[in-house]
């Protein structure tokens, strides 16, 4: 299995374009996140380090810890995502002629579908802390890259609404309807919480930067 995480990034745009299945909405909502939590990074790096921003200084760089696990386990997401899906893709081609074959490929049916959507609903996991940890950022970072904390939000939003529609489309076909339900409302309880906190640290950042672009 190739690592998408470490291709250059024309070569995954290409691989992106291709016909093949992989990589798809999954991963690329992975790195996505992943670059939402680097322009995060980036924030509190052109931050730290100067007298203006001593008093928060401990704040952002422990922020900035939280930042650099969220990047690294979205990155992972990246090759993860391919790795759950094989599987599944070849489930959906098992035989299913006899009784037998076919409760077997229920069975595996099932077990790759759990498998499929414990990777977008982590990616909403990461995407959601990434939020809070931006927005907070966002506050108390340098007012002279604040669009790029509004950017690494609506960076961060945007993985994690792509995550729910994998979450999703995997959870359809579930015969645990419970499990499904659940994981239905925990995508959902993301959307809405964490969709509507992202916007309004972007609607607070765009009216800032408009108010000053007009005086």
């Amino acid at each position: 299995m190739k690592e998408y995480s470490s291709m250059p990034i024309d070569t995954y745009v290409e691989e992106l374009s291709s016909k093949n299945a992989v990589p798809g909405g999954g991963g690329t909502s992975a790195l996505v996140g992943a670059l939402g939590t680097a322009l995060t990074d980036m924030v509190g790096n052109l931050t730290v380090g100067k007298k203006k921003y001593a008093a928060v200084e401990d704040e952002i760089k422990k922020i900035m810890a939280e930042t650099d696990k969220i990047k690294a386990e979205l990155l992972s997401l990246i090759d993860k995502d391919p790795v759950v899906f094989e599987p599944l893709s070849k489930a959906y081609g098992l035989p299913s002629g006899t009784p037998e074959e076919a409760a077997l490929k229920a069975e595996v049916l099932e077990k790759c579908l759990h498998e499929a959507a414990s990777v977008p609903i982590t990616v909403m996991d990461c995407c959601a802390e990434g939020i809070e940890l931006t927005a907070r950022i966002a506050e108390i970072g340098s007012p002279l890259v604040v669009s790029d904390a509004g950017c690494a939000v609506l960076l961060l939003k945007a993985a994690m609404e792509g995550a729910a529609l994998n979450v999703l489309v995997n959870t359809k076909f579930m015969k645990d309807r419970e499990y499904a339900a659940q994981l239905n409302s925990d995508a959902a309880r993301f959307i809405a919480e964490f969709g509507d906190k992202a916007d309004a640290v972007y609607d607070k950042i765009y009216g800032r930067l408009l108010r000053s672009s007009v005086q």
